[in-house]
């Protein structure tokens, strides 16, 4: 029984589908010239009422899914391994510039601030 209604929906959509897809008078079909879609277009409504994307050649294949999903996961950890490594190498530069700044300071003489109303 379910499987009757679910024929039955489908067999509905395909017709409220083909329907829909049919012109009216008021519409008329252009391309678009930079990414090749098809428009229609309702010069009651002034505005587009249906957009159709063109077949690309580039679009990967169903069974090159599950390379294309791996080559992505290994891209996203090789890019966090490289941050974990820049984390800790960016603690390392940190100390190494805090004991240079603290040597140079420790070198320098020790004198009294001047202020504004010891200048006058």
């Amino acid at each position: 029984m379910e499987r009757e209604c679910r024929s039955d929906v489908s067999r509905y959509d395909a017709r409220v589908t083909n329907e829909a897809m049919m012109k009216l008078k008021s519409e008329f079909e252009t391309h678009c010239p930079c990414c090749r879609a098809t428009l229609v277009i309702d010069v009651n409504l002034r505005r587009v009422v249906r957009h159709e994307e063109p077949v690309r050649g580039d679009r990967p294949e169903l069974s090159e899914a599950q390379r294309i999903l791996a080559e992505e996961a290994a891209r996203r950890e090789a890019l966090f391994q490289q941050s974990v490594a820049a984390e800790r190498t960016r603690g390392d530069a940190l100390s190494r510039r805090f004991d240079e700044a603290l040597k140079q300071a420790r070198n320098e003489p020790i004198t009294k601030p001047t202020r504004d109303f010891d200048l006058d």
